[in-house]
């Protein structure tokens, strides 16, 4: 049996060595259209690779996908992380799990993965060939054949997995075979803020807010970092990946709300403040922080409200109290554009999951055609759950059920 996968990154390595170990008498061939294969596996994490999550609870993983979600399910009960974390480390690769559940390799280097992968590829007697773009793709009832530069060739079993393509020609032979493809837009993104007074407190992070997207429902929390050109950190990286697609049609020019105050709201503050301002009377607003924000951002913030750094608390009066806590809670900022997250360039859209079976991710058009990672309209927040998805999904289709 030959079996072609498409796509040298991460959810394709791990098709291919699930299809060799599978089924060890396959001709398994892995097709890169490009000089090198787990390109991104090298700059995840910072060159650190995130490699998955420690989270083992199925419904809580799925909330980290906006696209894909409670579909996931069933995949994750196939593999999910601890799968994961069980398969690197029994090669050779020992992970660590950090505080906010991100797992890595403890060598904090993304070449252990790499090699991990390349090594177990090269034991299975896996091929890869690089520079090798697949032009056309024709299936018939025996066997599909691809066309490359140097002809066609003919498979027993295909599994596409050519990651997310910002641009949806990359799809188009896909698009032939009767797929709706969900346009890949971006998602997992900054948001810039240019010549907002905000981005002079960069490098500082405030521990715990929420930020919501206006003429919207959506909102996330987490931690919040302010850099040079506007917001990043979890907060606003999760707000990004749940919005892409409002982002995306706003033209990345919107207006989001923060509440440095985390889970309290306007009328809990309110009473806070109220409460300092009689026990602390003589304190100076400045001396007395709240919410474990860090001082330059309570100075910051102070500012805003008009509050000068040595009044008093007990001066503060109901207005000072109304103008702090509306600062605080509702603390209104206007973005225009973007900027991608490190070098992790994530894409929402693609293959719908509607035409694929997730009990074996092979195609309900074309039988023998299998799909993997990106290239499938599921994508996850910043935490190593995109990964995840492309070890799962790989792996599951790697089996070549059906």
């Amino acid at each position: 049996m030959k079996v072609a996968v498409i796509g040298g990154g991460a959810a394709g390595f791990f098709a291919a060595i699930s299809a060799k170990t599978h089924h060890p008498e396959a001709a398994v061939t892995i097709f890169e259209k490009t000089s090198k294969v787990l390109a991104k596996v090298k700059v995840s994490g910072g060159g650190r690779c995130n490699v998955t999550n420690g989270c083992t609870s199925i419904a809580e993983l799925c909330k980290a996908y906006p696209r894909g979600g409670n579909k996931l399910k069933k995949v994750f009960r196939e593999f999910n992380t601890t799968n994961t974390i069980d398969w690197f480390q029994s090669r050779g690769v020992p992970l660590k799990e950090e505080a906010d559940g991100r797992v890595f390799p403890v060598s904090n280097n993304s070449q252990s993965i790499i090699d991990c992968l390349t090594k177990e590829v090269r034991k299975l007697k896996i091929r890869v060939e690089l520079q090798q773009p697949v032009l056309s793709i024709q299936p018939n009832a025996e066997q599909i054949s691809l066309e490359f530069s140097t002809g066609r060739q003919k498979f027993a079993k295909v599994i596409i997995s050519t990651g997310g393509s910002p641009k949806i020609d990359g799809l188009t032979w896909v698009q032939e075979l009767g797929y709706h493809i969900e346009p890949p837009i971006p998602s997992l993104f900054t948001f810039n803020l240019p010549k907002d007074p905000v981005t002079q407190l960069m490098g500082v992070v405030a521990p715990n807010a929420i930020v919501s997207l206006q003429g919207s429902k959506l909102k996330t929390n987490g931690p919040l970092l302010i850099t040079h050109w506007g917001m990043s950190g979890p907060a606003i990286l999760k707000l990004s990946a749940f919005a892409a697609r409002e982002l995306h049609e706003r033209n990345y020019a919107f207006s989001f709300q923060v509440n440095w105050a985390g889970e309290a709201n306007q009328e809990k503050v309110y009473h806070l403040l109220e409460e300092v301002s009689k026990s602390h009377p003589q304190k100076a607003v400045s001396n007395y922080k709240l919410f474990d924000l860090p001082e330059r951002l309570w100075l910051y913030l102070l500012d805003k409200a008009d509050l000068p750094a040595a009044k008093p608390w007990g001066e503060l009066g109901k207005k000072g109290i109304h103008k702090l806590t509306s600062i605080l809670t509702n603390d209104i900022y206007t973005a225009k554009g973007k900027t991608t997250f490190k070098e992790e360039f994530v894409t929402c859209g693609g293959v719908s999951l509607d035409g694929v079976d997730l009990n074996t991710m092979q195609s309900k058009v074309v039988q023998g055609l299998y799909f993997a990672g990106e290239v499938l309209d599921i994508d996850a927040i910043t935490g190593g759950y995109n990964f995840q998805a492309a070890w799962s999904t790989g792996f599951i289709a790697g089996r070549l059920g059906g």
